[in-house]
């Protein structure tokens, strides 16, 4: 490919060329308006009708929470059904909530707990909705385009925060709370009306749906085995409870420090939002300069500064200025973690790593918008910012021991040429367990080298659902060596040969050089068999006394 289709490829408008995903984007941009407009009704109306800092800040906790408790779940789910249909039925519960809400304040119901139960309701909408969608990006847009796509995401939710904020300030003052919902629930509509009208093809497996279990289970394993996924996620937790100050408590800046209305607020929210669009539109160009560790330290640098201005100023203008710099930073980090976790992982398990990983980091989004909260009330707004501002820098040091690499594409997508031995025994899919047994003569000048390349082997089966791999030698033919390992089912042993990728392939091929005199390997599979008593009806046995 030469350097221009690439930079065309790379260019933060590229994934519109393609219809589908444009349409679902623009949607999505409705749904974030009305979204925003009814965060700011929400906020606004729990610091109005309650005196706890710490029912404000659960206002985001509310939201966030699901995407933690439910993640593992929604991921399996977005990897075993339709991503299209699990998009629509997030969508309708994010619609339904909002519709709920807009009713409970027609009717005079403000409670704060009735508005935190509507805020997790929908929020569970969003952490159904969510990793089905960002999965979707990647079988939607070219995989160059993915890194663009993934940001321009990022940028266009955060681009309207430069004006729903405002706009539902603006609702909220002049025509009340009851209307920004009532626009919210109509914003949630378009969405799930766009996604009825597209479809968009995914490439289908021959092999049936794994069971929710074992999904999960591989989802887990999948995760805990790479390194790169476990620096991001554990970048992305830190960074989302120590940067969450900034937005869980903005409402109590706006009305304790700032002195603010409903519109003041609205401003200081369309400030971050128009940082963050400028931070999303020269994101592509920043990747191409820099390192995807130093772009999280500088997006770190920019909201320790954003979080320590905010506890110097009295002054609107100032702070509104200071979020501009937070939202730079905070759609940067953003969008380079979301863009590494996908990149990093296969289309067969998209679903769940996102998911994993948004479960963590929306944890500590929520946790953090707890702790701030909580500091706040019981010492000053001044203390938790700065105690904020030291916890963002410990995270942007933290890439010296987890570094986040700089991935322009991924090598694990499926070799995709497989087909299942022939057997005799009569296999139904989930007959099982499986064993199996593959036997090596390696010579003895070769064996340190054969233990490496093992090593590698053990990481890339188990990555792809292999259990209790073991490699044991022969103590009497020291040449010999044997490799065992089990899969639950027969589907679950051809499923993971369908997901070897060529790099895990190409191991073979070493292997075979090492053999004595290039002898190949010799693979048995077996099927285990039960060999405990069966059950019988046999006659009482009569006691004999042993006097």
């Amino acid at each position: 490919m030469s350097s221009k289709d690439n930079n065309a490829s790379s260019a933060l408008s590229a994934p519109l060329t393609n219809s589908t995903f444009r349409a679902i984007w623009i949607a999505s941009q409705f749904s974030s308006l009305g979204w925003l407009m009814q965060a700011v009704a929400i906020s606004w109306l729990m610091a109005t009708i309650s005196t706890s800092d710490v029912m404000v800040a659960l206002v985001q906790a509310s939201s966030t929470s699901p995407a933690f408790f439910l993640a593992i779940f929604v991921g399996a789910i977005a990897d075993n059904f339709s991503r299209r249909k699990v998009m629509i039925i997030g969508r309708s519960l994010m619609m339904t909530a909002s519709a709920m809400l807009t009713l409970s304040i027609a009717f005079g119901v403000t409670d704060p707990w009735i508005l935190l139960g509507f805020s997790f309701l929908a929020g569970c909408g969003i952490a159904l909705h969510d990793p089905a969608w960002q999965a979707s990006v990647g079988d939607i847009v070219e995989r160059r385009q993915l890194p663009a796509a993934v940001t321009l995401i990022s940028v266009g939710f955060n681009t309207v925060r430069s004006v729903g904020p405002a706009l539902g300030g603006i609702v909220v003052a002049s025509l009340g709370p009851l209307s920004a919902f009532a626009i919210a629930t109509f914003g949630f509509a378009v969405p799930l009306i766009t996604l009825w009208q597209n479809k968009w093809k995914t490439v289908s497996s021959s092999l049936p749906r794994e069971a929710m279990l074992t999904a999960i289970h591989d989802g887990l394993r999948f995760t805990s085995m790479s390194s790169e996924i476990k620096a991001t996620i554990t970048r992305g937790a830190l960074f989302g409870l120590a940067s969450t100050s900034i937005l869980a408590l903005l409402p109590l800046v706006a009305r304790d420090q700032l002195h603010t209305d409903a519109v003041g607020f609205g401003v200081l929210m369309g400030g971050f939002g128009a940082g963050a669009f400028l931070g999303g539109i020269s994101n592509p160009w920043l990747r191409q300069m820099l390192t995807q560790e130093r772009l999280i330290t500088l997006a770190c640098i920019a909201l320790a500064a954003c979080s320590f201005l905010l506890t110097l100023t009295s002054s609107l203008a100032l702070a509104t200025i200071a979020l501009a710099f937070g939202g730079a930073g905070w759609v940067t980090a953003w969008s380079g973690l979301g863009v590494n976790v996908q990149l990093a992982s296969p289309r067969w398990i998209t679903g769940r790593t996102i998911s994993i990983y948004s479960a963590l980091t929306n944890g500590g989004i929520a946790a953090g918008s707890w702790l701030w909260g909580a500091v706040a009330q019981n010492h000053s707004l001044s203390v938790a910012f700065g105690c904020s501002t030291g916890a963002i820098l410990l995270v942007a040091a933290l890439g010296l021991k987890l570094p986040i690499s700089n991935r322009s594409e991924s090598e694990l997508e499926p070799f995709g040429n497989f087909s299942a031995p022939t057997v005799t025994l009569d296999l139904k899919p989930r007959s099982g367990p499986i064993l199996i047994i593959t036997e090596y003569s390696i010579p003895e000048q070769n064996i340190d080298l054969f233990l490496e390349i093992m090593r590698e082997r053990r990481h890339a089966q188990s990555r792809v659902g292999a259990r209790h791999w073991t490699l044991t030698r022969d103590v009497e033919q020291t040449s010999r060596w044997i490799e065992t390992y089990r899969t639950p089912t027969w589907t679950d042993y051809r499923r993971l040969h369908h997901r070897y990728t060529s790099a895990d392939k190409q191991l073979d091929q070493e292997l075979l050089r090492l053999s004595t005199d290039g002898c190949p390997s010799r693979t048995t599979i077996l099927i285990e068999r039960p060999t405990g008593a069966v059950r019988k009806s046999y006659p009482p046995v009569p006691y004999v006394s042993q006097k």
